[in-house]
């Protein structure tokens, strides 16, 4: 006797979902960590701005398409991505620049509205579900930020390993995708075929 298990079946889909946004994220954060160092771009707003744009932009449009609205997701990716970039060029002449690790954890909350409740037209998730996984998502990839932001030091971007950069953002990126993509949730995303 075979039966099907939907709840498990859709668990695999996302942990699935959870792990292809992680890679994408870290191929494209690695791609940016290259060009900044090939370029030798000094750490201007105008660049980070772009940079916060087009990186949020990315998970963004992910998000979206796992919805089924990537254009939402890519232009609400973007939106994050900007405010991000601004409040660290804002706060980091105050605060310094320990302030990124403020600014990486509160962009997942930013996420977490975006993917609880934007992008869920016809089952958006309560306020309190979205704020635990915000919660959860910029405490877990806080904590895997912190314990990555090593790569760029000592700065020598000859001699930098991409690898290492690609699996740290990989470590980086994979619990805040947890945090988004609920693993048990059976009615929440489908991936892209």
């Amino acid at each position: 006797m075979t039966t099907n298990h939907p709840i498990s079946n859709r668990a695999i889909y996302n942990a699935r979902a959870v792990l292809l946004g992680a890679v994408l994220m870290a191929a494209v954060s690695t791609l940016g960590d290259f060009i900044w160092a090939g370029l030798h771009l000094r750490h201007r707003p105008l660049y980070g701005l772009s940079h916060g744009i087009i990186l949020f932009l990315c998970i963004g449009l992910y998000l979206g398409t796992l919805a089924k609205r990537p254009s939402v997701g890519a232009l609400g990716g973007a939106a994050i991505g900007l405010l991000a970039a601004g409040s660290f060029y804002v706060l980091a002449p105050v605060a310094g620049y320990a302030v990124m690790f403020v600014v990486w954890a509160l962009v997942w909350l930013g996420l977490a509205i975006l993917a609880g409740r934007v992008l869920r037209r016809q089952n958006p998730l309560t306020w309190n579900e979205v704020l635990g996984r915000g919660f959860f998502a910029a405490i877990s990839s806080g904590v895997a930020f912190y314990l990555i932001s090593g790569i760029w030091r000592p700065f020598n971007p000859r001699g930098w390993d991409y690898a290492i950069h690609f699996l740290s953002w990989t470590v980086a990126y994979l619990p805040g995708f947890a945090g988004l993509i609920k693993v048990q949730d059976p009615k929440q995303y489908s991936l892209p075929s």
